[in-house]
């Protein structure tokens, strides 16, 4: 799905717990969803069916690591572009295997170009085939050195499952639990 098309729809604290439980046990079934989260088991698997129907679940390609496939380089590719020529430029983007994600972007740059490469010679490659599209004015690339805050939206979730703003959660009591790191025993 493309982030053209709208989701319709939203999600309510009880879709927030099951994808929470989904983070934690992507392989969970229905049934161990269901009985975990106290929902029945028709519950759970309308929900799951609603969600591929709006777009609210990506595809599993998004979960495999490009650096398990021989891809252990990535940058991210700034891109100044004719903007008569924008719509053909993404599309022959899409062409190159290397382009993980293209985005279109506010500021300096008009598009901001996820790549990854085998090498710095494979980089150098790319980097070149991107250059030679008709319409792209110019580039500026950074090299991603190391990914320090992965794509997330278990904290989004967390919030909406019942949790505070500070990332603790409220538990099926009411209590509110801790965030990650903090003191047990309460003393501050």
């Amino acid at each position: 799905m493309s982030s053209r098309e709208p989701l319709t729809g939203s999600l309510d604290a009880t879709d927030a717990r099951l994808l929470l439980e989904l983070v934690a046990n992507p392989r969970a079934t229905g049934v161990e969803l269901a009985a975990r989260l106290g929902l029945s088991r028709n519950t759970v698997q309308a929900r799951l069916a609603r969600w591929e129907a709006n777009g609210v679940l990506a595809s599993v390609e998004r979960r495999v690591q490009p650096r398990a496939l021989g891809y252990p380089l990535a940058a991210f590719v700034a891109v100044v572009v004719d903007q008569h020529r924008l719509d053909d430029v993404v599309a022959e983007l899409s062409e190159i295997p290397e382009v993980t994600e293209v985005c279109g972007m506010t500021g300096a740059t008009d598009l901001t170009v996820r790549v990854v490469a085998r090498d710095a010679d494979d980089l150098y490659r790319i980097a070149g085939r991107i250059l030679k599209i008709s319409g792209v004015e110019r580039t500026n690339m950074a090299l991603i050195m190391r990914s320090l805050v992965g794509p997330r939206t278990a904290p989004l979730l967390d919030r909406l499952a019942g949790g505070n703003d500070d990332g603790s959660a409220v538990d099926a009591a009411g209590s509110v639990g801790g965030a990650a790191g903090d003191s047990a025993s309460g003393d501050r």
